[in-house]
């Protein structure tokens, strides 16, 4: 790419597609639980561990791949990543035990955490003048896919069985191969004869405490959604949903967030960043509150209007981490994406104890109040900083 200022489109419609491929197989897992749950006689504190190894593995050594990806320019993070997924969550249906669908769940996790940094980091060097809305570009293939994966899978199960999930890797390897032909290479971040500690400092410099802030309120964000989407597809099974009445509701969840996050990263550019946060987050308590409290069919609107408020910040932690410390873009995406997710969904197995001792619907009730208790910090966004500073 030649001219910094014009948007590669082939590159970014590249590399959106490989993130659903990574994030449509991965996304199997969730809307499965109450299958797992009939096969394992999992309890709810084993789901909970399994959302949470998901979430460790997945996000919290991204870190460590970020590094790695801004020292070398190898497709294999990029390449690599999405076919450990792909493989072993196809594994996930044979699991016999509670222990083997736990490594099958773990493995395909560290597929994904090898893929993201590399992919989130590539999108500034290809984004033009639209960054903002390049990377909502990016963030809603895996959301789309979170979307689409969920109604494919448990229509599947549904007919065929736990065990028609391994048919599904043919297909995933078969695409795999033919976008390996023309994914680019990382350009690399400058950061190659650093070592780790330098190198986040190098990454961070003097915004690291705004950039902890950010972090801090997308943590809060994720352990609120991660909880809702391993809990509310067990709680609606035992309301009397089918496997595939809970697949379309995750479904409408996380697509609605494709759809939110992809005009909040066009708004972003345009108004900033905290009226954004500020209009999702005191919408999406009462939001995921109704979820929880319609009846019938009507949890199918309410849950496309939570995941549209819940997700619509998503992508924009990312665009401000990335705008304050734009040095070393992998490694910054790993934090934002990576440990920020990662710590929100270790949480998950507190989750499980307490909806044990206290039940789902208890817990979740208190947890979609978080929303709204985070504005306190959404108001120390630097916004003017923000606004200022292009990529």
């Amino acid at each position: 790419m030649t001219d910094s200022s014009r948007t590669d489109v082939k590159t970014i419609f590249t590399l959106t597609m490989l993130h659903f491929m990574a994030d449509f197989y991965i996304s199997f897992i969730t809307p499965l639980y109450p299958a797992f749950v009939g096969k394992l006689s999992l309890s709810l504190a084993q789901i909970g561990l399994i959302a949470g190894t998901m979430r460790v593995m997945a996000f919290v050594v991204q870190p460590a791949v970020g590094y790695f990806a801004d020292r070398y320019r190898s497709r294999i993070f990029i390449i690599g990543g999405p076919l450990l997924t792909i493989l072993f969550v196809s594994l996930a249906g044979r699991a016999e035990s509670f222990y083997g669908l736990l490594f099958f769940v773990m493995i395909a996790s560290i597929g994904s955490s090898l893929f993201h940094p590399s992919t989130a980091g590539m999108i500034a060097n290809y984004a033009g003048r639209h960054f903002g809305f390049c990377i909502s570009i990016f963030n809603m293939g895996g959301t789309l896919a979170f979307g689409v994966g969920p109604l494919f899978i448990t229509a599947l199960v549904n007919r065929y069985g736990l065990e028609s999930m391994l048919w599904t890797a043919a297909p995933g390897m078969l695409l795999m191969a033919a976008l390996y032909r023309i994914t680019p290479r990382p350009l690399g971040e400058g950061l190659r004869g650093q070592g780790f500690t330098a190198a986040i400092k190098a990454a961070f410099g003097k915004a690291w405490k705004m950039v902890l802030l950010i972090w801090a309120v997308m943590v809060l964000r994720t352990f609120v959604t991660q909880s809702f989407l391993t809990f509310a597809p067990i709680h609606f099974s035992r309301q009397g949903y089918s496997l595939v009445s809970i697949g379309l509701v995750i479904s409408l969840f996380t697509t609605a967030g494709a759809v939110s996050g992809l005009i909040a990263g066009r708004l972003s550019d345009r108004i900033g960043y905290r009226p954004i946060f500020t209009f999702a987050f005191i919408l999406a308590t009462p939001a995921l509150y109704l979820l929880l409290l319609l009846p019938g069919k009507w949890i199918y609107p309410a849950s496309a209007v939570a995941g549209f408020l819940i997700f619509a910040t998503l992508p924009l932690g990312l665009v401000m981490a990335q705008k304050l410390a734009p040095d070393g873009k992998s490694m910054v995406s790993s934090l934002m994406m990576g440990l920020g997710q990662g710590i929100g969904g270790m949480l998950t197995p507190i989750v499980g104890m307490a909806a044990e001792t206290f039940s789902i619907p208890t817990v979740l009730y208190v947890l979609a109040t978080l929303p709204v208790l985070s504005l306190g910090l959404v108001r120390l966004f630097p916004e003017d900083q923000l606004r200022a500073k292009v990529i």
